[in-house]
């Protein structure tokens, strides 16, 4: 279901994806949480149970784990909010399978991504900021201007 089939919703929806533990997905969630309340919907999408569960008990409305979850869900999101890694295939340590990935980036929502990652890559000209510096900028910055033009 596309933005514009459920367009009678006032909620934004936004895709909460992470893998492994869900410490970042879940410090996202809490921060989406206390800053925009119940005006967003919240979906915690983890690559496994354990990083689903993680974002679930930090605040988010609804979740789901794996493959099929994640490529579902992508394509009924307004925006997506993940490390980087969720873009690439066999990432977090091959949690992120090539499915994921190009469900993410195939999905209309616009991806909201952080320069995160445990992979042999260096993004050249991003600044090294911790996780809670990068979450303000994700909820007070990008994700403020979002909401205000969805």
């Amino acid at each position: 279901m596309t933005r514009v089939e459920r367009d009678w919703e006032l909620t934004k929806r936004i895709c909460v994806i992470d893998g492994q533990g869900g410490g970042i997905g879940a410090t996202l969630i809490k921060s989406l949480k206390n800053a925009y309340g119940e005006s967003v919907e919240l979906i915690a999408l983890g690559t496994n149970a354990i990083a689903t569960a993680s974002m679930l008990k930090a605040g988010a409305n609804r979740g789901a784990s794996g493959e099929n979850a994640i490529c579902r869900s992508a394509f009924q999101a307004d925006v997506i909010v993940g490390p980087v890694g969720i873009t690439w295939a066999n990432a977090m340590l091959g949690e992120v399978t090539p499915r994921m990935a190009e469900a993410v980036m195939s999905s209309p929502a616009l991806k909201v991504l952080l320069p995160l990652s445990q992979e042999n890559v260096e993004i050249v000209g991003m600044v090294k900021e911790p996780l809670p510096h990068l979450v303000e900028a994700v909820v007070a910055g990008k994700i403020k201007e979002v909401l205000r033009h969805v």
